[in-house]
């Protein structure tokens, strides 16, 4: 069974991308904090942290993407499971 994600078995799970958009919402706020103070350690994590940005929004489009076919195949998740064993 699922922890966090939506699934047969965890119904109240988050789809991926949803979590993955609220984890960049805390990483953007984080960079915020932050972009004011000009010390290397400071630029280095900022740096970091726009680096990991990018790879979250990709993840986003991926996951998205996922839901999209498996809709289109499948339908909305809820009503029979939709791919792998069961």
């Amino acid at each position: 069974m699922t922890r966090f994600l939506v699934s047969d078995e965890n119904d109240k799970g988050f789809r991926l991308e949803d979590i993955l958009i609220s984890i960049r919402k805390d990483i953007l706020e984080r960079c915020l904090k932050i972009t004011d103070d000009t010390r290397p350690e400071a630029l280095h994590v900022l740096s970091n942290n726009m680096k990991i940005l990018n790879l979250v929004s990709e993840a986003i489009a991926l996951a998205d993407d996922s839901t999209k076919t498996l809709d289109r195949a499948f339908g909305p998740h809820g009503s029979t499971p939709r791919i792998g064993k069961e």
